[in-house]
């Protein structure tokens, strides 16, 4: 009897025809990712310039309303007296001290007007506090407006969220070229009250070493803009601390020699030593950065330096380098988490993004300023000169009647 052949064939995979599949998909994954990931970050990019342009489109609203764009370094303070302590009281006494930034005049004309509501009338807390119109110092994370997240100010491509930090902010005011005094502006507290554009010596300061769209304290209008708007940098982009010493968003403590130093040479931080050899964008274990309250965009609400302004003194994305502590001016370049470079808006509303690479001048030069400290002292770049710090720097300025003529 012949013997029965059977008709069914093996339909399963052998091992090494399985784990070729595996290894085909895992290539075409590995092909995929980056392209789905460069999708996600153009996505984000995009609309982070969105973001800019409607700032934009508030700034230009408010001249129209106002004729005059927001001031940056404004706010309800005690005309008698500088005190930081009572600034913060919670029994409704307590006062801004002049250090509002531009975004919060701007909040009615990017579609925050509950919130510019909420500000602007006396606040009774639940738990007692009680706030006055527009609150304490910006850094008091007890009143809630100062610690509200607004998404107009964020760009999506920055990662940082939440504690230590208040309400964050990635689009900063530009000062211009310089940074003297950018902590005062035109005022200036003599001893015993507050002086508002009244003194000679501020005015003066302020006039020759803070030559951009934005002055600290002082009212400016686009008449102002004797470079024309749509060569001068208004509004620009900096990354918030992640908290990882990153010298982009956090500066250090370490004695860098006074005020001097760094306002002779932008550079006086790099040349310290303190950048990581391994990881350029870091600074060392030796360097002794700020605070963990005490990073870059952490207080959307709070005018100074390394929160809310930037200089076009460096490129962007180069090291931050103050003159002394977190609260003190100093050079503070745009930086993001783009690849290779930053948005910026131009004072027409125009958006551009600016590569890390472009034309910057001599980063050892001076900065211009008049008048510095106690001796009256002046940079050896005369006031009035072109920036010595190239494109970048024409850039910043408003009114140096510097000829931009190439694309950017």
């Amino acid at each position: 009897m012949t013997p029965r052949v059977s008709s069914r064939v093996s339909l399963a995979f052998t091992l090494v025809e399985l784990l070729v599949v595996i290894a085909i998909i895992g290539v075409l994954v590995g092909l995929l990712l980056p392209a789905v990931q460069a999708a996600r970050e153009a996505a984000r990019r995009m609309s982070c310039s969105n973001n800019v342009k409607q700032i934009g489109l508030g700034l230009h609203n408010y001249h129209s309303s106002y004729h005059q764009l927001p001031i940056h370094g404004v706010g309800p303070t005690n005309e008698n007296t500088n005190s930081t302590k009572l600034a913060d009281k919670k029994d409704g006494s307590a006062f801004t001290r002049l250090e509002l930034t531009y975004l919060v005049g701007l909040l009615p004309f990017v579609e925050q007007q509950a919130l510019w509501e909420q500000m602007s009338e006396p606040l009774e807390e639940p738990d007692g506090d009680i706030w006055p119109a527009f609150g304490p110092r910006p850094w008091n994370g007890n009143y809630p407006p100062w610690a509200t997240e607004i998404s107009t100010f964020r760009c999506p491509s920055d990662p940082g969220r939440g504690v230590p930090a208040l309400g964050r902010t990635n689009y900063a005011a530009c000062t211009g070229d310089g940074f003297y005094d950018a902590e005062h502006g035109v005022t200036v507290w003599n001893g015993s009250r507050w002086l508002y554009n009244t003194d000679p010596i501020a005015k003066k300061r302020a006039r020759c070493g803070l030559r951009g769209a934005f002055v600290p304290r002082k009212k400016v209008r686009f008449r102002d803009f004797i470079d024309g708007l749509s060569s001068t940098i208004a509004v620009g982009e900096i990354m918030t601390g992640l908290g990882d010493r990153d010298n982009r968003s956090v500066g250090f403590s370490n004695a860098k020699g006074g005020f001097f130093k760094v306002a002779n040479n932008p550079k006086r931080c790099f040349d310290l030593g303190y950048i990581d050899v391994a990881r350029p964008q870091f600074w060392t274990s030796n360097a002794k950065v700020y605070g963990a309250v005490s990073e870059r965009g952490y207080r959307w609400a709070d005018f100074h330096t390394l929160q809310s302004q930037f200089n076009t003194i460096l490129s962007p994305n180069s090291e931050i380098c103050l003159v002394g502590h977190s609260d003190t001016y100093g050079v503070a370049p745009a930086s993001s988490r783009h690849q290779g470079g930053v948005h910026v808006l131009m004072a027409d509303g125009a958006v551009k993004f600016i590569t890390d690479s472009i034309e910057a001048g001599n980063s050892n030069s001076p900065c211009v300023y008049c008048k510095a400290l106690s001796g009256g002292t002046n940079s050896a770049v005369p006031e009035g000169s072109k920036s010595p710090y190239g494109l970048w720097g024409a850039l910043g300025t408003r009114a140096s009647r510097e000829s931009i003529s190439t694309d950017f």
